[in-house]
């Protein structure tokens, strides 16, 4: 019977509750904030229960990846949940940046649960002024 209700708790959360963010037990996207400033592109992550070791960064073609995975706690003898919302398994997010950044220069912190990323913009080409002469 325990069985059975476990397996309706399930459904319901994944009917009711998958499409948020992080929301799924089998894991899910990484909800963000991304801003810019006049020098960066800063990212926050918000990620409880994930080491930074579980944690991949990577930028190509102006799109930023976060993956990671949350090893899941297995129930201990004698112990049985009444309720388990907390997520586990693998996660991921990819977005295209709002401007083009130097990875090379990039920076990352991690602390209480949130990743900040600090990516340094890319000097945008200025436009080249190309005289025009009249042949006489």
């Amino acid at each position: 019977m325990r069985r059975v209700h476990d397996m309706l708790d399930q459904m319901m959360e994944k009917a009711f509750m998958g499409s948020l963010p992080m929301a799924s037990s089998e894991g899910g996207i990484v909800p963000l904030d991304v801003y810019q400033t006049d020098e960066h592109v800063i990212v926050k992550a918000t990620m409880p229960g994930v080491k930074p070791d579980d944690i991949e960064v990577s930028i190509s073609n102006n799109t930023l990846s976060i993956r990671g995975e949350i090893e899941e706690e297995h129930e201990k003898e004698g112990q049985r949940y009444h309720i388990r919302e907390r997520r586990f398994g693998g996660f991921s997010r990819a977005i295209t940046l709002p401007s083009k950044v130097d990875a090379e220069k990039a920076s990352a912190e991690f602390e209480n649960g949130e990743l900040t990323l600090t990516l340094p913009k890319v000097e945008e080409e200025k436009p080249k002024a190309i005289s025009v002469k009249v042949k006489k």
